[in-house]
């Protein structure tokens, strides 16, 4: 485990880092409880450019077990080396999968863990193929510490434009999302779908939701996927179930204006866990960066821990 300077005790922050130097994440060595396992869902927004900014300095100490990410746009050789930078002394050991997408630069998903992935499988195995190299979904299943399966999802949804080819491709995609949801939650095990999925449930979701009822990722056919998600198909929208009926707590805001700084966000990465999973999320946080200067991405990671 990285080595962490010591908090103030009577700020409980860490100290200013000197000039040149790395800023250190506030929730770095944040506890965990006995048996949990921390799974973080980011969208990077390009790896290349997370890393430069610091998510190694994220991750050090965060005490992260899995980490899924979307947006990757790198090559497999290069998602490769950049999360081992990223994980550093950490782990013992990575784990991964990816799944690059056939456009270079656009989308790509990912899944780094410290315990081993069994069956990896990429594409959310659509009948025609269509969504094959595209990208956005990669699930993998491995054993939880107390022997139970687990499969993961790294997803990213389509962002979408209304009256376009995008928002036409988006719909196609949640379609195929309520096939392969149900085909995992009927699996053995548990199912965590994680990841970007670039649609505010509810108007809690989204601070500013009256100016965007019009507007892709808040459409009200878009949100009846996820009723039907948390609805008929069971699963758990696990950081709305442990924050409450309050707003947000957001994670994605936009590099334009000043949104981050008068947290204009929206909801809209998520973890979907089945029902047994679910029961165990006992700690949800969103990892906010202190500053607009200090953020990685224009999403931050969402934490959760599940005991076991």
């Amino acid at each position: 485990m990285t080595a962490l300077p010591e908090k103030d005790p009577v700020t409980g922050k860490y100290p200013e880092p000197a000039e040149g130097e790395p800023v250190v994440h506030a929730n770095a060595g944040a506890p965990k409880a006995d048996g949990a396992v921390r799974v973080a869902t980011v969208n990077v927004n390009g790896i290349r450019a997370s890393h430069r900014k610091g998510m190694r300095e994220w991750f050090a100490g965060r005490g992260v077990d899995v980490l899924t990410l979307q947006e990757v746009r790198a090559p497999a050789d290069v998602t490769a080396q950049l999360v081992r930078e990223i994980v550093g002394e950490d782990w013992d050991e990575v784990h991964l999968a990816d799944a690059v997408a056939a456009a270079k630069g656009r989308a790509g998903v990912a899944i780094a863990s410290r315990f081993p992935l069994g069956e990896v499988r990429t594409g959310i195995a659509d009948a025609d193929g269509y969504f094959d190299d595209a990208g956005r979904w990669i699930e993998a299943d491995l054993r939880l510490p107390d022997g139970s399966p687990l499969t993961v999802v790294s997803a990213y949804v389509h962002s979408g434009e209304v009256d376009t080819p995008k928002q036409v491709d988006k719909y196609r995609f949640l379609d195929e999302m309520v096939r392969r949801l149900s085909e995992l939650a009927a699996g053995e095990g548990h199912a965590l779908v994680t990841g970007d999925l670039n649609v505010g449930h509810t108007e809690l979701d989204i601070k500013n939701w009256k100016g965007n009822v019009k507007k892709a990722g808040f459409l009200p056919e878009e949100r009846a996927y996820f009723d039907r998600f948390f609805g008929d198909l069971g699963y758990v929208d696990v950081a709305r179930r442990l924050a409450g009926e309050v707003p947000g707590p957001y994670t994605w805001w936009s590099y334009r204006g000043k949104a981050f700084d008068t947290d204009a966000g929206w909801r809209i990465d998520y973890h979907m866990a089945t029902p047994a999973l679910a029961e165990r999320a006992v700690r949800a946080v969103v990892d906010r960066a202190e500053s607009y200067d200090t953020r990685v991405s224009d999403h931050a990671a969402l934490v959760v821990d599940y005991r076991l």
